[in-house]
């Protein structure tokens, strides 16, 4: 067994690399940064038009009809430029889901334009008083007839002031036990009664908190039965725990790399030739190594049809953890200078090290904390007792 892609697949890499060297210049780069959004529509409409928005579907969609590997490919490039896709991504996790089990209306009413970046979807499952423990939701929905009422709040809808649904996990029976009394729902983010609220992240970037008043929706709105959404909602979970986040080392290490080649130590050497950076250095690319490995073993699991429960979380746990130690270390290697800002002049490789820093703690909270990701190993994986 080997994980090498074939020729076809690298050819298709480097018509990407080549697509994202043009459209990613360092003005648009800072832009985005800057903005705190990870999203752009021009540039999601761009990846529509060369075919790498959705490689995987079938044609009938959009898609090309692509495999796995090239639809990995495609998530690793777009990590290794820090490219500006998280709601394009949120936006396909729906729509897979839609395309499973939601009625013909809504595929009919969804999929084409979200698979033409014309339709964007945030994810609301996340609430403030109830942290990783997803099942917990307050976000009450009430029958009314053929419609729905809907309040309460959610925590970390990234993108939710800008995209144009919110697939969002509501209490609909207070009775059965909390994870039975659950349903999911497409919500049009420009219904009279929801607001969104700006948090800033770490890392600078903005999510929400995103506030239902009230909100009526038609029953048309669900998504799988009633009392049925952890169901539905397993399927999206199980896309988020199976992420792996080598790509971001990928560019740690190479700016540590360039950093250490161009960089002379006091004895006028290049810090390159110091055993110390060699030995941190080499201990990132293992990492990395180890990263890129756990999450191809997701692939291929994926592609032979089988589902990567465990291997997933062990993948996104390991990877997310190498990333928040290498990030110290290298920082620690280059000094108090590492610390310079983001896209400062005079910081070592733009600042790159100090945004990674900052960025890595939030990758071991995106999808489902590592605690959570443990637990799914222990228990799925291992078989141990709750």
């Amino acid at each position: 067994m080997h994980f090498r892609l074939d020729p076809a697949t690298e050819a298709f890499r480097a018509g990407l690399r080549a697509h994202l060297a043009e459209t990613i210049t360092p003005e648009f780069e800072e832009r985005i940064y800057r903005s705190g959004v990870a999203h752009d529509d021009d540039f999601a409409k761009g990846l529509v038009d060369k075919g790498y928005f959705a490689p995987g579907w079938p044609a009938e969609f959009g898609g090309q009809d692509r495999n796995a590997w090239d639809d990995q490919v495609v998530r690793e490039e777009m990590m290794l430029v820090d490219a500006p896709v998280y709601l394009s991504e949120t936006t396909r996790m729906v729509a897979s889901i839609i395309r499973e089990v939601g009625t013909p209306q809504m595929k009919d009413r969804i999929l084409a334009g979200a698979l033409k970046g014309d339709i964007t979807i945030a994810l609301g499952f996340t609430e403030p008083e109830c942290g990783s423990d997803v099942a917990a939701a307050r976000t009450r929905a009430v029958r009314d007839g053929d419609d729905w009422i809907i309040n309460g709040s959610k925590m970390f809808t990234t993108n939710g002031h800008i995209a144009d649904y919110v697939f969002l996990l509501a209490r609909t029976n207070s009775d059965k036990p909390k994870h039975q009394g659950l349903t999911m729902f497409l919500v049009p983010l420009d219904s009279d009664g929801v607001e969104a609220q700006p948090v800033w992240t770490l890392s600078g970037e903005r999510t929400n908190i995103t506030f239902y008043s009230d909100v009526r929706i038609g029953d048309e709105w669900r998504i799988g039965d009633v009392d049925a959404g952890w169901q539905v909602l397993g399927l999206s979970l199980q896309d988020e725990h199976a992420s792996g986040w080598g790509p971001h080392l990928v560019r740690l290490l190479a700016h540590a790399e360039q950093w250490a080649r161009a960089t002379t130590a006091d004895d006028g050497y290049a810090q390159l030739s110091k055993t110390d950076v060699r030995r941190r250095i080499a201990r990132v690319a293992m990492e990395v190594e180890v990263s890129e490995l756990l999450l191809r073993r997701c692939v291929w699991m994926a592609e032979q049809g089988q589902v990567p429960v465990a291997e997933g979380p062990m993948s996104k746990v390991f990877s997310t953890e190498s990333l928040v130690r290498a990030s110290q270390d290298i920082v620690e290697l280059v000094g108090p200078d590492a610390m310079r800002s983001y896209f400062e002049p005079t910081a070592p490789e733009q600042g790159r090290f100090e945004h990674l820093l900052r960025f890595s703690l939030g990758t071991t909270i995106y999808a489902g904390t590592s605690e959570v990701q443990r637990t799914i190993i222990a228990q799925r994986g291992l078989g141990l007792p709750r």
